[in-house]
């Protein structure tokens, strides 16, 4: 099965095999938002076993 090129772009898997994604709420609204939650959103956030388990499948 190919790999889903959109997936690779938005979703990394680390060497333990947690699927990682990027923070939402970083591209519009962010005036409202404390400098806190703007520094959060930078981060990487785990995915959910179940939601992980179709990313890695999709991903090859």
């Amino acid at each position: 099965m190919k790999t889903r090129k959109s997936l690779k772009k938005r979703f990394k898997i680390t060497k333990t095999g947690k699927v990682m994604r990027r923070a939402t709420g970083q591209d519009h609204f962010r005036a409202k938002k404390s400098g806190k939650k703007i520094r959060q959103t930078r981060k990487w956030v785990h995915v959910s076993k179940p939601l992980a388990k179709k990313i890695k499948k999709l991903m090859g």
